[in-house]
């Protein structure tokens, strides 16, 4: 099983949202898997957004409180700005996706997601489950 992995936006709106009770099984035995789980505050932003607009502020304030709890949050400082920024540069995509794929490859482990933007970046290896 994976020691660590940065866990993207996705990820969190499957966990909270997929009606595949099959799929949610899976997301689940990995959280229980995985020693060192790591969220960038970018995702905590993207995450606590779709909450709000789905689910109102109440659930949104709640979810993010758990995810901060069970995962190491990693903010975005001048290493992670600069990796990011030169990935952005170098595969076009967008800030956000960039800012996980730099903590991800700061941090040496995959990022947990399905969004092709990862796929696509030499340097870093992604998790799914589908």
């Amino acid at each position: 099983m994976p020691e660590k992995g940065v866990y993207d936006a996705r990820f969190f709106i499957e966990y909270f949202y997929s009606s595949d009770a099959e799929f949610l099984r899976r997301l689940k035995e990995d959280l229980r898997s995985v020693r060192e789980r790591i969220v960038s505050t970018i995702t905590i932003h993207e995450v606590h957004r779709i909450n709000l607009e789905k689910e109102g502020s109440q659930v949104a304030h709640l979810r993010s409180e758990i995810i901060c709890k069970d995962f190491k949050l990693v903010d975005v400082n001048y290493e992670v700005a600069v990796t990011s920024a030169n990935l952005r540069s170098k595969y076009r995509i967008p800030m956000a996706d960039s800012i996980i794929a730099a903590t991800a490859k700061i941090h040496k482990c995959p990022v947990v997601s399905d969004d092709p933007h990862f796929q696509g970046i030499e340097e870093l290896k992604t998790r799914w489950y589908r």
